[in-house]
């Protein structure tokens, strides 16, 4: 995600020519950061579901899968999108936007990702694998970036369903079902989403406005994103904590857990209580990325050890 704040903070982008800049365009056109977020949350679920070091072949053949799978979400989204990009200081470097890579390419390699992506989990991992990383592609594709994103306020809260399937997938891939423990991460990223995404789009808030994006800072303003930020915060801490009482994880997920969720709404407070907006939103924004590798940690830890 530093390459989103460089971006924001109007750094110069540098592209490569020739062969390699190509495959580097195809690289970004995958939406590589994304894929990596994804993919952490992927491998917490299988290390939880194993109770230690899932198959070999199984974690690589899954991790290579939702690889392509999110990969090929990125892609489309980007040839979708392709119109606002161009308006909006974080996105107007993508290739598509940019004309680096035509549509139609774009729509066959995000075709051929997505078909490698199912086929793969299907025929090397499990059929149900393969099937909700499909819901969670389509989802993010047909419901969320064609229908959402430009219609309602409610596009990343409803959307952020699409980016945590990536655990019930994790999870099915090592057992043939979805455990508990797969739903509370999933319930955890849907809740990190909302104030994630909003926390970034108050740094951009110009940006979605001149694209016409419904975002909440342009629509309902500042202020009440700010306070709709600290309310998912604080609903995020507290299933996040609620996972312990409800016997799907114990102490050694509780503890660490508490500590995150108390700085997540220290952070989330400071851009609440007023002062210039952008540092606090861009404090908050940095460390929810941390928050959700080391919950991911905390759960993998509590799992393995009892």
């Amino acid at each position: 995600m530093s390459s989103t704040l460089s971006r924001l903070d109007g750094a110069e982008p540098v592209f490569a020519s020739g062969w390699r800049g190509l495959l580097t365009d195809y690289y970004e056109l995958a939406k590589p950061r994304i894929v990596f977020l994804l993919l952490l949350t992927t491998l917490a679920a299988m290390i939880m579901a194993a109770h230690g070091v899932p198959p070999l072949e199984t974690t690589l053949f899954t991790l290579i899968g939702g690889a392509l799978a999110a990969g090929s979400a990125g892609a489309f989204n980007c040839v979708i999108d392709r119109d606002i990009d161009r308006l909006m200081a974080r996105t107007a470097t993508r290739p598509v936007a940019m004309g680096r890579i035509a549509p139609l390419p774009a729509l066959v390699f995000a075709s051929t990702l997505g078909v490698a992506a199912f086929a793969m989990l299907y025929l090397l991992v499990n059929p149900l694998a393969a099937w909700l990383s499909l819901a969670g592609n389509v989802y993010y594709v047909v419901v969320y970036t064609l229908w959402l994103k430009r219609s309602t306020v409610l596009n990343i809260v409803i959307g952020g369903a699409a980016g945590s399937v990536p655990p019930l997938v994790g999870w099915a891939a090592v057992t043939g079902h979805v455990g508990w423990a797969a739903v509370g991460l999933f319930a955890i990223i849907f809740l990190w989403t909302p104030p994630h995404f909003w926390a970034l789009a108050l740094m951009t808030n110009t940006d979605y406005a001149r694209a016409k994006v419904p975002m909440l800072p342009n629509v309902r303003g500042i202020p009440q994103t700010k306070i709709e930020i600290f309310v998912y915060s604080a609903l995020l801490v507290a299933v996040s904590l609620a996972l312990t009482p409800l016997h799907v994880f114990g102490l050694w997920y509780f503890v660490p857990a508490a500590l995150l969720g108390a700085f997540f709404m220290w952070d989330a407070w400071k851009l609440l209580r007023g002062g210039p907006v952008k540092p606090a939103a861009r404090a908050l924004f940095k460390f929810s990325l941390l928050y959700l590798a080391l919950i991911c940690a905390a759960m993998v830890l509590d799992s393995v050890i009892r």
